[in-house]
């Protein structure tokens, strides 16, 4: 069952939940009252939602600068339970990544939207700019696509305590969908995924042993000669 009888305009709502997931520099902070006014003023999220973002812009407000890049860096940068670029979730680092992209930036080049220059098409707040420029049907149609992705970065959002749960909770009520958080399995830190064996102390936890410990030994068999060989 749809959350709205109607298919509400939410494309103020969209670009400020694009920008709430960027990066909090002073730009960002400079305008979250602007950004607060524009979700009260298009009231396409609901309400107890709309509470809820109110929170994290608050938080975004009052924190120090330093912390609140640290805290996002943390968040989104260092795991991929709570990558914001969607085809992690979908392909992983498997080939189909490649073309997947080229889709993606060929159907935003068709409806006249041009990446900049490093910008990543799967990147969520592209993605959201883009869906704001939709109209209401299609961008609750595109944003329902991609919705068991929203809830498996909301439960991983969700479990790490974070205020920016909210977004990811409205974005799939936006797409008339229910936030439910699922399970998330534990996963490996990026650092210890990547980490850099140390030199001549062995290759990694995943490796060898290390030169104190026991090395193990494989022995191969020799074939035997055969019996016309000259000894």
């Amino acid at each position: 069952m749809a959350l709205f009888n109607t298919i509400p305009k939410a494309t103020q709502s969209l670009r400020v939940l694009a920008r709430l997931l960027g990066y909090p520099d002073a730009e960002l902070r400079g305008h979250l009252a602007d950004m607060r006014g524009a979700l009260h003023e298009e009231k396409a999220v609901a309400p107890l939602r709309l509470a809820e973002l109110d929170a994290l812009i608050e938080l975004l407000q009052r924190q120090p600068a330093l912390e609140a890049e640290a805290d996002y860096v943390e968040l989104f940068d260092r795991g991929r339970a709570t990558s914001l670029h969607l085809f992690e979730h979908v392909h992983g680092d498997s080939r189909d990544r490649g073309p997947a992209m080229i889709d993606l930036a060929q159907t935003y080049e068709k409806a006249g939207m041009y990446l900049a220059e490093g910008e990543m098409p799967d990147f969520l707040p592209v993605v959201l700019e883009f869906t704001s420029t939709q109209p209401p049907r299609e961008a609750r149609e595109f944003l329902a696509e991609m919705a068991h992705i929203f809830n498996a970065i909301f439960a991983a959002l969700q479990q790490r305590g974070s205020p920016y749960a909210s977004v990811l909770g409205a974005l799939l009520e936006l797409a008339g969908e229910k936030a439910s958080p699922v399970e998330i399995a534990a996963e490996e830190p990026i650092d210890a995924v990547w980490q850099e064996p140390v030199v001549f102390d062995g290759c990694s936890s995943k490796g060898q042993s290390k030169p104190d410990q026991p090395q193990p030994i494989h022995i191969v068999r020799k074939p035997r000669p055969s019996q016309g060989a000259q000894a």
